[in-house]
């Protein structure tokens, strides 16, 4: 088996204080590595400096899905006992599948009270492996009782609950489409005042769509990762923006990827002529894989062994990315959601 399809390639060793748990200050107030791939050269900045590196006529694609406050706390009818409750994906209108964690075993039919008079019932019809499947009762739509009821799904690695700052912090400045359970955190780093300077710089802002589940935070299991079943996720890309996101290429303008969902988005929907502009997606990208749209991508720092370190060992090679990642590091860079952030172009 050839060194690239092995999972332990991807493996760096990462000290716990280098997790962050809260983010920066302010939002373009993050470090940021500068990784040029032409010249193999890395510089050490800060994001606020991110106009410095773009030039007139770029096009930059983010992702405007907004994070659902998925999290909730209730207590089952029966027993009392506590219950959390993550929204993983909507079926329909009050039907949704859910990852659960309550002491003792799950029953067809156990309700789950989060308010008074506001319900949701166990189906384990479809059978015991997750996600199970809850229908909410109690309320015309459980979307709508989200911002009262329910918390902002931090990552696992983010070891500590939800405070206020999070329901702003954990969210981009442009979401726009709810439907995540995990945030386009490359985009963290971008404020109002930013985005104004690069328009004023004479780059563009583009958005696609991509709803992030827990899928992203699943671990390859395979030695072989060309056997790890890639999660699926939904994406849309309007006509408009398709034509537009062409005709710049065609232009020789580059497009410069927010975060690896706008990447995937976009290597998705250019793969082939007429690849459907919406949809989902399991594109799993790794080493060996052509890149046939983007040309730049800013990104946080991603897990050791993940799907998305492997994408930017792919966008800059297995070894340049272990010595950049090393030399974030030595350095002090923070890692993950609230981390700081690369840019590489």
């Amino acid at each position: 088996m050839e060194q690239q399809h092995l999972r332990s390639t991807y493996f760096y060793e990462l000290p716990k204080e280098r997790i962050a748990l809260y983010p920066a200050g302010k939002r373009e107030g993050s470090r940021m590595l500068v990784y040029n791939r032409a010249t193999k050269n890395t510089a050490h900045s800060y994001f606020y400096d991110i106009v410095k590196y773009i030039r007139p006529g770029d096009v930059i694609v983010v992702n405007n899905t907004k994070v659902l406050r998925a999290r909730m706390f209730g207590k089952k009818e029966e027993t009392g006992g506590k219950a959390e409750i993550l929204l993983v994906k909507e079926e329909s209108r009050n039907r949704w599948e859910i990852l659960v964690k309550t002491g003792g075993r799950l029953a067809d039919g156990m309700t789950i009270e989060f308010a008074p008079g506001i319900t949701g019932k166990i189906d384990l019809k479809r059978g015991k492996s997750f996600p199970l499947v809850m229908e909410f009762s109690g309320t015309a739509d459980i979307r709508e009782m989200l911002p009262k009821l329910g918390l902002m799904p931090l990552p696992p690695y983010i070891k500590r609950q939800p405070d206020p700052e999070d329901a702003g912090r954990y969210q981009t400045v442009y979401a726009k489409v709810p439907g995540s359970v995990a945030a386009p955190t490359a985009g963290f780093h971008f404020s109002e005042e930013i985005i104004g300077k690069l328009t004023a710089a004479g780059a563009e802002l583009t958005e696609v769509t991509l709803h992030i589940g827990t899928g992203t935070f699943k671990p390859v299991k395979e030695e072989d990762i060309r056997k790890h079943p890639m999660h699926e996720e939904e994406y849309e890309v309007t006509a408009q923006t398709f034509e537009k996101l062409k005709n710049a290429k065609k232009a020789g303008r580059r497009i410069i990827a927010v975060g690896t969902t706008s990447a995937r988005v976009l290597e998705t929907v250019f793969s082939k002529e007429g690849a459907p502009l919406t949809g989902s997606t399991s594109l799993f990208i790794y080493p060996g894989f052509s890149f046939n749209f983007i040309d730049a991508l800013i990104t946080n720092f991603h897990l050791p062994e993940s799907t998305l370190f492997m994408l930017i060992c792919a966008f800059c090679g297995t070894e340049k990315t272990k010595e950049i990642y090393k030399e974030a590091i030595s350095g002090n860079y923070r890692f993950y959601s609230y981390g700081d952030v690369m840019f590489l172009e």
